[in-house]
């Protein structure tokens, strides 16, 4: 079998980068991203250590990204800083995305040079190739050197994941001399019945698969029930006269958030929805979800039959960006003082930086207001510690100060864009051919070792064997 070394994203849910190993001179990388929260060195210089592409790139024929979220591509630029100049290949909605993900990345943890941005764009653009769903590409063709030997093939396909627009996983045919066999990377599979997106289906089978396991210890609410749980938490805003804040990744769970919004309002009777106003305060969010807009093709068939009854998922009446800077602090100021309801989506996800800490600073100590958590809150993040703390009544330190939490404090598990546990149960257990050896990544320790336990009791109970490697290489 051929060998795996994880370079991030192993023993994590965040840096997520695997390194394919085909044959000596042969290798393929899947992702390279950035570590955040606990996964991420606290001291700076060990955290740019971090970063540094230090693994020998001679042999990388391919980077193959699964999707743009910053903790799979976030350590792209330091990859080609390290020379990498082969191709880099991904979905064609992810190439769409690509640039904006980037170009955020380099002037947070890189360079706010205009021209260093714009050449290392250029370079990116050259070294990207998107390839169709379904199809496969050859990344490596070398003929044998004698009659009677094989020589080397490696094709890969992009399918679809279900986890943001764009999101694949990743089916790797490789034949040489000595073997054949198939390898499966899951990315971020998404979960059934997620907005905007259709779910994913499992591939026919493979040898190895490198499955995330963020949720492999839990599972999620269904879409009716979180749908209910969004509802509730606007309501209860709009009765203490308070603002709703959700911490929301700039890509995905902002759109499909947008998009159940819509959906909740356009449903609505009591007249004061008609007027409640969406606040979508980060220019990236906007950026990102005008892409999606344009790249309508690649929504699910209920989203299809919205536009085809003139409704707009992700450009609606009730909905506002916020722009500038200045723009920001006014809005965090007005919505602190006035009262008056409003949902608010910002970045950080985590709550680990952006504009959504000026919300959090202004309000977390207003019992009018509320924070509703719509994805996975990272150990060793502020989003973590509002969650697990604020329903107790405690405090978190935001920027050296200490704020008592008197918000309420929501979570919301079924919109993350992650499969749960039965979900991912389901991807191995749909396979016409059950993988051999499957390799848990991309989530905590617990999570890992509770849908380990789960694999090997599936597996057993059809009398099949099964290795499964936790975090390891």
């Amino acid at each position: 079998m051929a060998d795996i070394i994880h370079h991030g994203g192993a023993q994590g849910v965040t840096g997520s980068c695997h390194q394919l190993i085909l044959e000596s001179d042969h290798s393929l990388l899947v992702d390279c991203g950035l570590f955040q929260g606990k996964d991420s060195e606290q001291d700076e210089n060990a955290q740019f250590e971090q970063l540094k592409v230090t693994f020998d790139i001679s042999t990388l024929k391919a980077l193959i990204i699964t999707h743009v979220h910053i903790d799979h591509v976030g350590r792209l630029p330091y990859l080609l800083a390290a020379g990498f100049k082969g191709p880099i290949i991904c979905s064609i909605p992810s190439a769409r995305l690509l640039p904006l993900v980037i170009e955020d990345a380099l002037k947070i943890g890189f360079t706010r040079n205009t021209q260093l941005i714009q050449r290392f764009q250029a370079q990116l653009q050259s070294q990207v190739v998107c390839l169709p769903y379904g199809q496969w590409h050859t990344v490596i063709n070398e003929k044998a050197q004698a009659p009677d030997v094989k020589g080397i093939t490696t094709r890969i396909k992009l399918k679809r994941a279900g986890h943001i627009l764009g999101s694949s996983y990743v089916e790797i045919a490789h034949q040489d001399a000595d073997r054949k066999e198939r390898i499966v990377f899951s990315g971020d599979l998404g979960a059934p019945y997620a907005p905007l997106l259709p779910a994913p289906k499992s591939p026919y089978g493979c040898d190895q698969l490198v499955l995330e396991s963020t949720y492999g210890d839990k599972n999620h609410t269904g879409r009716q029930a979180r749908q209910r749980i969004l509802k509730n938490a606007v309501e209860q805003a709009l009765a203490n006269g308070g603002t709703v804040m959700i911490p929301a990744f700039s890509i995905g769970r902002t759109q499909e958030l947008l998009y159940e919004l819509e959906g909740i309002i356009h449903a609505a009777k009591a007249p004061q929805w008609k007027t409640l106003e969406i606040i979508v305060d980060s220019p990236l969010a906007a950026r990102f979800t005008q892409v999606y807009r344009e790249l309508k093709p690649y929504w699910d068939a209920e989203a299809q039959r919205h536009l085809r009854r003139g409704r707009h998922p992700l450009s609606f009446e009730n909905l506002y960006t916020v722009d500038s800077h200045d723009e920001h602090l006014q809005t965090v100021d007005y919505l602190a003082k006035t009262g008056r309801p409003a949902v608010v989506i910002a970045a950080s996800g985590m709550c680990a930086g952006g504009r959504i800490m000026n919300y959090l600073k202004a309000m977390l100590g207003d019992a009018r207001h509320q924070v509703v958590f719509v994805g996975y809150q990272g150990a060793g993040t502020p989003g973590r510690d509002i969650q697990q703390y604020g329903p107790q009544g405690g405090w978190v330190e935001i920027d050296g100060q200490r704020i008592d939490i008197q918000a309420g404090i929501t979570t919301i598990s079924g919109y993350s864009a992650h499969a749960d546990q039965q979900n991912l149960l389901n991807f191995v257990k749909r396979m016409r051919r059950w993988p051999n050896k499957i390799h848990l990544v991309h989530g905590e320790t617990h999570a890992r070792q509770v849908l380990k336990e789960k694999l090997e009791a599936m597996y057993a109970s059809k009398g099949k064997s099964l290795k499964v490697v936790n975090g390891e290489s």
